[in-house]
């Protein structure tokens, strides 16, 4: 079973030990609101291609390209 990660206040950057495939990892721990600010939505550049992150209504995450 995979646990939640622990939450920090609001645009605190932490990092988070995760052993993914049996070895610990660090990986870092991001507020959502610290992308998007006070929107609903925020592009991210990846390899120059852009994605669209936005919350939506129900408060879910989605990525699209």
């Amino acid at each position: 079973m995979i646990s939640s990660p622990p939450t920090y206040p609001s645009g605190d950057r932490q990092t988070l030990l995760a052993a993914a495939d049996g070895g610990a990892t660090t990986v870092p721990v991001v507020e959502v609101g610290s992308i998007i600010g006070a929107g609903r939505e925020a592009v991210i550049l990846h390899k120059g291609e852009r994605y669209r992150l936005r919350v939506t209504a129900n408060d879910k995450l989605i990525l699209t390209k």
